[in-house]
């Protein structure tokens, strides 16, 4: 069976096409990244202004070409956590459907958090231990308590990387003071995320999607290490150099970010946010070890179709 998968996020729309075989399996034939930037301006005021929703759906025009070229006949599109707030979400999904003919599902956060679940399951060699999942949008943050055979806990949280920026509207570079302003939103947010810790216990931390991408290739460009390749799905980061790299990255103006090796322009407004949160987590919770998935939400509803 031929599938495309696209996943309207906040930042970025991915499209993946796949064949998919009978032993859950899949060979991918294509895919694509589109940053559109749905909640710029926007984001906390609960609507899509006009700019990103003009290239929302440019987006998709372009992915219906490359859908039609590659002549498939299953189509899945999922739209997260700036569709589903904003109050044209549905002005939104309708005006896809009139010119591109794509039907858009608009998935909530625990459906969201499911199939990020299934995704990275599919990319970590994760055992009976209990792993935390974290998955960063733009919109929203998804977190998953899991371990190889089951998904034990999730929830989602309106603390995306573009909702944050939003909220602190930090200066250039980030102040000490809206650091601390940040702990303190964290720490008032993340009430149930740290009773099911408590509950469950975690002892690794694997991160999904963009910022965690380029935390593998930022590593890379500081330290030599592995790069992002096709055939690898998951990286073991060594938190002793990826902490004094964050710390760099975090107080870095962002003409200098512009210059960081394997910062792709695009993550270049959010990287520091995204790091003081991933930061946050792991000491908040005293992880011990940070795996990276390349693969997320997309992946997941492949392997839950």
């Amino acid at each position: 069976m031929r599938i495309a998968v696209i996943d309207l996020g906040t930042n970025t729309f991915n499209l993946l096409i796949v064949d998919k075989n009978g032993d859950f399996t899949y060979k991918k034939l294509e895919s694509a990244r589109i940053p559109v930037k749905l909640g710029e301006g926007s984001i906390n005021k609960g609507f899509i202004s006009e700019k990103p929703f003009a290239r929302g759906i440019d987006a998709l025009k372009e992915y219906r070409k490359i859908i039609d070229k590659n002549e498939v006949k299953k189509v899945l599109a999922l739209a997260t956590s700036a569709i589903r707030s904003a109050s044209n979400g549905k002005d939104f999904v309708a005006k896809a459907k009139a010119e591109t003919g794509i039907n858009i599902e608009v998935i909530d956060g625990l459906r969201e958090a499911e199939l990020i679940y299934f995704g990275n399951r599919a990319a970590v060699k994760m055992d009976h231990r209990n792993s935390l999942i974290m998955d960063i949008g733009g919109g929203s943050t998804e977190f998953i308590i899991g371990n190889n055979s089951n998904l034990i806990w999730k929830e989602s949280y309106l603390l995306g990387a573009a909702r944050l920026l939003e909220y602190i509207e930090p200066s250039d570079p980030i102040t000490e003071a809206e650091i601390k302003s940040l702990y303190g939103h964290f720490d008032k947010s993340l009430g149930s995320l740290k009773e099911a810790i408590r509950e469950h216990g975690v002892y690794e931390l694997v991160g999904s999607s963009g910022a965690f991408d380029s935390i593998v290739e930022m590593m890379a460009g500081e330290y030599q290490t592995t790069t992002i390749t096709e055939n690898k799905t998951e990286y073991l980061i060594d938190l002793d150099k990826y902490f004094p790299l964050s710390e760099k990255i975090i107080r870095m103006p962002y003409q200098e970010r512009l210059k960081v090796k394997g910062l792709i322009e695009m993550r270049v407004d959010m990287i520091a946010i995204s790091c003081l949160f991933v930061n946050y987590i792991i000491r908040e919770f005293n992880l011990k070890q940070l795996r990276v998935s390349t693969y997320s939400l997309k992946e997941g509803v492949i392997f839950s179709t």
